[in-house]
């Protein structure tokens, strides 16, 4: 759910509720806590501050689109960086020593030992 939904549903639920929310301090307190983790982690300074309830909802929708721009950006730079490469040459290069992987393990082995490969 976003943060827009849950602010709303969060709105809906205190009210029926008032009880659990007495205060703002307490209402944004328990807003927060329902958050996501990582959005919950960034939002700790609005704990310990009177920030109204609405701007508290204001900073966690601008987290929210910003931590969505960094995942697309992440996922724009992976699809970029592997651009359809399967890596199946570069393995075979790096695994076997410079693109002799025709070679089976064993005269690689040998060679590196200064035994003649047959």
């Amino acid at each position: 759910m976003t943060v827009s939904e849950y602010a709303i549903r969060f709105s809906k639920l205190s009210r029926q509720s008032p009880t659990l929310v007495p205060t703002v301090r307490e209402r944004v307190r328990r807003f927060i806590k329902g958050l996501s983790y990582g959005l919950r982690f960034s939002m700790t300074r609005e704990l310990e501050t009177d920030t109204p309830f609405q701007r508290v909802i204001k900073i966690a929708m601008r987290l929210e689109r910003i931590r969505g721009e960094e995942r697309q950006d992440k996922e724009t730079k992976r699809s970029r960086d592997s651009g359809g490469f399967s890596g199946f040459y570069s393995s075979t290069m790096t695994h076997h020593g410079g693109g002799s992987g025709s070679r089976p393990i064993q005269s690689a082995l040998q060679t590196t030992r200064g035994a003649p490969v047959n």
